[in-house]
């Protein structure tokens, strides 16, 4: 008997609808039609309107602000799927929030990104699909099996493209950054590395204390996986001119970007800072004129064709 080989769905909740349509154009095929509405009492309702029976189907959904809410979208998704006789269900997550809640930073304290993992394999999810979780053993948090890519192969390409390698320095805001600014400075060819190593005194702010390295006439790019408030990357970069550095450049995976952050980066010596659209532009960073994207598109959609043919990704990871 001839095999039957089913077709990608591709489904977008409300938190990433461009991400999802550029991931569709990668895939060579349209969004499958859905409903994701909120009633008078904000409650979530969901509505598949196409048959989903027997195929293979991607949810892309961040978990970003509001997480709350774009959580609820995910898991309702999934049950509604499920409820649909889909064959297999992945949540593509390219941004997975409560990620940074991975361990009980005091006593009586949850660990919410286990939870939150939990409650997406409860719902019916048979794998997950995420792109630089804040903590790689956050992968060890689900019972079903989880695909955790990296942004370097995306980052390294901008960064070949726009700077003079042999003048740069790679630079982590601090020290547990360093495994990831180390392998941006690998794949750009050895350049030199630098920390920042800095005290932070109450959540969301940060005090910049010295830089570890030489900085000084080189052109920086500080590396890391998250920028919120955007404290830690505006301190650091004004400790890096203050050092002598030529220019400052910070790539940086998700844009959560929360409050006044996007103003805070405009004003302060950042040359630009670009992050990946695993959460969607907000206007205020659209009419900014040093914050940009860059597309993790295409290396998602080629993670969801691999998938879906049964193939390796981990050839992706390099």
């Amino acid at each position: 008997m001839k095999k039957v080989r089913q077709n990608i769905k591709i489904v977008a909740g409300n938190s990433n609808n461009p991400l999802a349509l550029q991931i569709a154009k990668y895939l060579d095929t349209p969004l499958t039609k859905c409903n994701v509405k909120r009633f008078a009492d904000m409650e979530v309702f969901v509505e598949i309107l196409e048959n989903v029976r027997g195929e293979d189907v991607f949810i892309v959904q961040s978990t970003s602000y509001p997480a709350n809410d774009h959580l609820m979208e995910l898991l309702i998704l999934i049950d509604a799927l499920k409820r649909s006789s889909a064959r297999r269900i992945t949540a593509v997550i390219p941004y997975y929030g409560y990620a940074r809640q991975d361990r009980r930073s005091s006593g009586r304290t949850p660990i919410s990104a286990k939870l939150v993992a939990n409650l997406i394999t409860n719902s019916g999810a048979d794998r997950v699909l995420t792109i630089d979780l804040h903590a790689g053993q956050i992968q060890g948090f689900f019972d079903i099996p989880t695909d955790n890519l990296f942004a370097a192969p995306v980052i390294v390409s901008d960064i070949n493209q726009k700077f003079d390698v042999d003048n740069v320095t790679v630079v982590s805001p601090d020290v547990g950054g360093v495994v990831r600014a180390r392998l941006i400075a690998e794949r750009i060819g050895g350049s030199p590395l630098a920390i920042v190593d800095k005290r932070r005194d109450k959540p969301g702010q940060s005090e910049v204390m010295n830089i570890i390295g030489d900085v000084e006439g080189r052109s920086c790019i500080l590396v890391d996986d998250i920028v919120d408030s955007g404290g830690t990357l505006c301190n650091a970069a004004e400790t890096l001119i203050d050092a002598g550095a030529l220019t400052v450049d910070a790539y940086v995976t998700h844009g959560v970007l929360s409050g006044g952050a996007v103003a805070r980066v405009a004003s302060s010596p950042l040359n630009s800072l670009v992050t990946t659209d695993s959460i969607a532009a907000t206007e205020a960073f659209r009419v900014a004129k040093n914050v940009k994207h860059i597309s993790i598109a295409p290396l998602l959609g080629e993670a969801v064709k691999r998938i879906h043919m049964e193939r390796s990704v981990s050839s992706l990871f390099d």
